[in-house]
């Protein structure tokens, strides 16, 4: 009688195994994650996500996928910077004429990583712009050699499109300014046609080098003396009140801010973003910096893409962007 051969199932190799099981939880949790975060009990995951996303313009479709306008406009609102009612008080200091400049890194050991530079005579502090203003922008850096500037940071808000769709703004190149431009007394760019409408938060310096936020009408900046402006929001510090509530509603991003202390000294700051290293910060982490740093006032300006720090030649903070610096209309430059 002939014995049969019997033949036992092969076994796969153990690390095979394991491929196939950490490749079926990427693909299960890449497929889960975004309804976990979206429709899940983390209210402040969700509303940073939101947050991040709309104010990223370029990628709100992360949210438009999975919730309606108003859901998104309700996210939003919960958190919206307050309204200022209340004037910027005149700022008494005596200007030292003080060249020197601090620079110090800010971080708060777990999400940002970023840079403050502090001015010590705010008369250097100036607004820059792009020599090809309407047409297209300019980097930072550039309008900052164009001026020989000791410092730099990016300026101000702006729109264009590189194409015909309304969906594709602020892809093009960062030659529209909106709101307000002045550079040197001179009224660069200005899309407000009631010179009585506050409708536009401004950044604005005084002849004398005193710092305005929050919501001003072309007249009232006219009436201070202001030489230089532009237009952002939201103002964080206004009086050394924090006008934030919860983290802001826009989420976490890289930023661009600037500040001022009651002795006059100009606060520059510049938090990275979307990296390992420095995922970002909230609207309420930066007026927290500005307010641990002693502004009196403060303000939000150009953050995401646009983010730039550039000190002594060179570019100081690492720009989210792959390709580099994002050419931009306006920058906020320290003269020699």
């Amino acid at each position: 009688m002939k014995k049969g051969k019997i033949e036992g199932k092969k076994k796969r190799p153990v690390w095979k195994l394991i491929l196939y099981f950490i490749l079926f939880e990427f693909i299960f949790t890449g497929m889960t994650a975004p309804f976990l975060v979206f429709y899940g009990p983390f209210e402040n995951v969700k509303k940073t996500v939101v947050g991040a996303a709309m104010t990223t313009l370029s990628h709100q479709y992360i949210a438009k996928i999975f919730l309606s306008d108003s859901e998104i406009q309700k996210i939003l609102s919960e958190d919206k910077p307050k309204n200022i009612e209340k004037d910027n008080s005149p700022l008494k200091f005596e200007n030292k004429h003080d060249s020197s400049i601090e620079r110090e890194e800010i971080s708060d050991g777990r999400k940002f990583k970023g840079y403050m530079l502090i001015i010590h005579d705010p008369t250097r502090v100036k607004v820059g712009y792009s020599k090809k203003l309407g047409v297209a922008g300019e980097l930072t850096s550039q309008i900052a050699k164009d001026h020989n500037a000791v410092a730099a940071i990016n300026g101000g808000a702006f729109t264009d499109s590189s194409s015909s769709d309304s969906d594709n703004k602020w892809t093009g190149t960062g030659g529209k300014p909106t709101g307000i431009l002045m550079s040197d007394g001179q009224i660069v760019a200005n899309d407000i046609t009631d010179p009585d409408d506050k409708s536009k938060s401004v950044m604005a310096l005084t002849n004398k080098g005193e710092l305005i936020v929050g919501h001003h009408s072309l007249n009232e900046l006219k009436e201070r003396n202001v030489t230089e402006a532009i237009s952002f929001e939201p103002a964080l510090v206004v009086g050394g009140e924090g006008m934030i509530s919860g983290d802001g509603g826009w989420g976490i991003a890289p930023r661009t801010a600037i500040g001022q202390r009651s002795d006059g000294a100009i606060l520059l700051l510049v938090i990275d973003g979307r990296q390992a290293k420095s995922i970002g910060a909230s609207l309420k982490d930066v007026q927290n910096i500005m307010l641990q740093y002693g502004a009196v006032n403060a303000t939000n300006l150009d953050g995401g893409s646009s983010s730039t720090m550039y000190y002594e030649g060179d570019v100081i903070n690492n720009t989210c962007d792959p390709l580099g610096e994002r050419s931009v209309p306006s920058a906020i430059y320290v003269k020699p």
